[in-house]
């Protein structure tokens, strides 16, 4: 299954984006943040889409070491796992979170451990699957390398393949279990959400551990040509991947 992030269309509102996405394809991950964000799943049950939603993330830290911030941002996220659950959405995808200095590291940790077990129940009130994305090169971002998984131990693992490009570590992530792909391309530094192919990240291992997970794979790039470019791009590699 390829799908599409509302991220190509983020500069207009969420009913406008659905609109161009419904003559492109069936799977859309939604945004929820900025003009995306969703008070009420009223406008994307509009839509006949196969859903994802990206919980929201700028302002949202669930490894805060204020608690008054964390627990906030686990409320944010609750919120949005009650629109997923009516959307029937395939999963919510969530950012680990980060730490405000290098020497705090250790109080982030025992922070997301404490928001992921308020997740979990969460899950199982909504019946909603969580699912955990890999962050990219920045101090003080939770997991940007595989060696950092344990700490996400029973949530599914999104691996966005840019992120991983920019820590130099896509290969050893393309070695473990993957629930969902979040796919653009970067030259290896900036976390620049290129188009497939405009990049150096080799593509054909990513859609081998796409079709051996048996996972989604969303075209996250930051304008509507990139996105038809890199369906283009997967339908002329990897024809199989495009039902």
């Amino acid at each position: 299954m390829i799908g599409i992030s509302t991220s190509c269309l983020s500069d207009v509102p969420l009913e406008h984006a659905l609109d161009v996405l419904y003559d492109i394809t069936e799977t859309v991950e939604i945004i929820d943040d900025g003009l995306h964000f969703m008070d009420n799943p009223d406008i994307a049950e509009c839509f006949n889409f196969n859903y994802f939603i990206h919980a929201p993330s700028r302002g949202v830290n669930i490894a805060s070491q204020l608690e008054i911030i964390r627990k906030a941002s686990v409320e944010v996220i609750v919120h949005c796992a009650g629109i997923a659950s009516r959307l029937d959405a395939g999963a919510i995808i969530i950012h680990p979170g980060y730490f405000s200095h290098v020497l705090q590291r250790d109080i982030g940790i025992f922070q997301l451990e404490k928001s992921l077990l308020d997740l979990n129940r969460v899950a199982e009130e909504y019946s909603i699957t969580f699912l955990i994305e890999n962050m990219p090169e920045w101090n003080y971002f939770l997991l940007k390398k595989t060696d950092e998984l344990p700490l996400i131990d029973g949530f599914g693992l999104v691996l966005d393949v840019g992120h991983a490009n920019t820590n130099s570590c896509l290969d050893e992530f393309l070695q473990v279990p993957v629930s969902h792909f979040h796919l653009h391309d970067n030259m290896g530094k900036d976390d620049s959400h290129m188009a497939l192919g405009k990049g150096n990240i080799d593509f054909g291992p990513v859609f081998d551990a796409i079709e051996r997970n048996g996972a989604p794979g969303i075209i996250e790039v930051n304008t509507l040509e990139s996105a038809k470019s890199s369906l283009e791009f997967i339908k002329n590699v990897r024809p199989n991947l495009i039902s």
